[in-house]
């Protein structure tokens, strides 16, 4: 009960400073604010899928114009060399010499110059056969060489489309050389009638893909769009001279072996989606690229929005949070000082109102109050009852066998007519039982028990036809304090019957007694035959050991008594040594022997190390 009152008393305690009031309003702000946290979090991650799926849906469809564009751009391509190859080549004759094959060359390159930079026709062996604009080749070009004339003959059966180059085949009196895309195709001719293998070379213009490319590339907030090849050779990148120069990279060659879809990918440190389309007859692929920074920019006024709103809304929380705290803290606080004055002294009525809970708090609290004043007084008369029976019941197992034996060796000195002996044994055991008694009380002095330990010392030298010798080393210092009585007795009896009983005449036991700081050392050391290290720890600890000889109260009880008394902190300490002998140490605090001393202890208190220093300054 007194720990659930100390504990309430601690809860109040704790509960006054911080403020009811400004705990109530904390706790909902946190409350508030964590919700609208959470809400501004969910909408922002909501407004960012949302806008993140925007923009690649909106790639996704520039990305789809651009490659219709391109497929177009690709497929009129496809219709020059279909016009060139079915409706020139295969309806006329190489060595015609009405040249029927270069005017109709001339007439579908005067249709397509726009985009179209030259049409040539080559033998298997790698000669020009004809060309338009007419125009004389570069001499000894060997075209076998080149990759788009290689393509044309290792795959008969399909048209290739070249990557970006400079068509460098035939002399420019301007000396002007353009970038160009070759579309190539195996060609079947005839020269005087006889069929032979050729290749025919449509060089479209490459700026009017860069333009395409460039009209989509013209957002400044990071995104951009590029065309490669199925084996992720560039056709066309923003930074494409920054590329063949090493000074830029580009992830084309990974591009490059992705399907039609949106994929996500780190490149170089940053996060980035790729939108990847494939343009028809080539397999290009058109790579739209997002990095993350680009979703971040166009995020950053819907986090100024979000910020807005969350802040507008906390101001009102605040308020809202204000009034009600003050609704239900009021109560509590009045029913907080009402306990705090109670808890000071004063003794007030406990506050009962507010609402019904915690009226009834306040019944409660004052019900309780009432049940641990009158518990307490109660635990208190029991604690002390209880002390006193458990050192009475201690103090009472003390065995009567020692006063046997005493009477017997005083009827055996009287029968052998030693008489100044037996008025000896007779005095000692007076003195023994006087203090024995000491009028019911538990504490004795110091000066009181060593008389004690004496005279049973002297009745034992008596029993034991001197066959060891006792020595007193005591600082009179410590006859003038406190100690529990009946101590030292048990001690020595255990030093005579397990030391030096069985010794010859050279038996010795000596008792000391000393200050040092706030305690008392009484020590009893005999040069018996000792004990083992392991015994020597268990003879405190293992409270079945059985007692051949002795008391009965054993140690094991005395340090029972000191500490039920004094405290935890005290008790004894046993020493000892196989064939050297024992020491067992009594330490009990230096508490000055007086009548108000002894009262305070036989009631059940102990003195800190503090009250003791005080309680010795007083007594001087």
């Amino acid at each position: 009960m007194e720990k659930v009152r100390i504990e309430f008393w601690d809860y109040m305690k704790r509960l006054k400073p911080k403020g009811m009031q400004s705990t109530v309003m904390l706790a909902f702000s946190l409350i508030s604010l964590s919700i609208m946290l959470v809400l501004g979090i969910v909408m922002y991650v909501k407004f960012s899928d949302l806008t993140q799926q925007e923009m690649i849906q909106d790639t996704e469809k520039r990305m789809e114009q651009t490659r219709e564009r391109l497929e177009e751009y690709l497929v009129g391509m496809r219709q020059i060399s279909d016009a060139v190859y079915y409706n020139v080549i295969k309806e006329n004759d190489i060595s015609d010499p009405d040249n029927k094959i270069q005017q109709g060359m001339n007439i579908i390159y005067e249709a397509n110059s726009s985009h179209l930079r030259s049409i040539a026709i080559y033998n298997d062996y790698g000669s020009l056969m004809a060309a338009e604009p007419v125009a004389s080749q570069k001499e000894d070009p060997n075209v076998t060489r080149q990759s788009w004339y290689k393509k044309a003959v290792g795959e008969m059966e399909n048209m290739h489309f070249s990557t970006p180059h400079i068509q460098n085949l035939f002399d420019d009196a301007a000396r002007r050389y353009y970038w160009v895309i070759s579309l190539s195709r195996m060609v079947d001719l005839t020269d005087k009638g006889v069929p032979i293998s050729g290749v025919l070379l449509v060089d479209m213009d490459y700026s009017g893909i860069s333009r395409m490319l460039q009209q989509i590339n013209t957002s400044n907030n990071g995104q951009y769009y590029y065309l490669c090849d199925s084996n992720g050779q560039i056709i066309y990148h923003k930074k494409q001279m920054q590329i063949s120069n090493g000074i830029s990279s580009e992830n084309n060659a990974t591009a490059a072996g992705y399907k039609d879809g949106v994929y996500d990918e780190t490149f170089e440190g940053e996060h980035r989606k790729l939108v990847v389309k494939t343009i028809g007859y080539t397999g290009w692929k058109l790579v739209g690229v997002i990095p993350d920074s680009t979703f971040i920019q166009d995020m950053f006024d819907i986090r100024h929005f979000i910020i807005m709103l969350i802040l507008l809304m906390a101001m009102m929380l605040a308020v809202v949070n204000r009034v009600v705290s003050v609704r239900i803290s009021r109560p509590i606080l009045r029913l907080s000082d009402s306990v705090m004055e109670y808890e000071a002294g004063e003794k007030p009525e406990i506050y009962i109102g507010g609402f019904k809970e915690i009226r009834h708090l306040g019944y409660s609290i004052q019900r309780s109050y009432e049940k641990i004043d009158t518990l307490m007084q109660e635990i208190v008369l029991e604690q002390n009852e209880r002390r006193k029976s458990e050192l009475e019941a201690l103090q009472s197992q003390i065995n009567p066998h020692f006063l046997y034996n005493a009477l017997d060796s005083i009827t055996w000195m009287i029968e052998g007519e030693r008489n100044e002996d037996a008025v000896f044994m007779i005095s000692e055991l007076a003195k023994l039982f006087r203090i024995s008694l000491s009028k019911g009380r538990t504490v004795i002095s110091v000066q009181d028990e060593l008389q004690h330990a004496r005279s049973y010392m002297n009745i034992q030298k008596i029993r034991y036809k001197q066959k060891f010798s006792v020595t007193f080393d005591i600082d009179p210092i410590v006859y003038s304090y406190c100690c529990v009585k009946l101590v030292l007795q048990p001690i020595l009896e255990n030093a005579i019957n397990y030391g030096v009983n069985s010794m010859d005449d050279s038996g010795e036991i000596i008792v000391t007694g000393q200050k040092r700081e706030e305690m008392i050392l009484l020590s009893v050391t005999d040069n018996g035959f000792g004990m083992s290290e392991e015994e020597a720890e268990l003879i405190l600890t293992d409270s079945s050991r059985v007692h051949k000889h002795g008391s009965g109260v054993g140690l094991v009880n005395v340090n029972n008594r000191i500490r039920i008394l004094f405290g935890k902190e005290y008790g004894l300490t046993v020493e000892s040594e196989l064939d050297e002998g024992t020491t067992v140490s009594i330490c009990i605090p230096a508490v000055p022997y007086t009548d108000e001393n002894c009262d305070i202890l036989e009631k059940g208190h102990t003195f800190s190390g503090e009250e003791i220093i005080n309680k010795e300054i007083q007594d001087r």
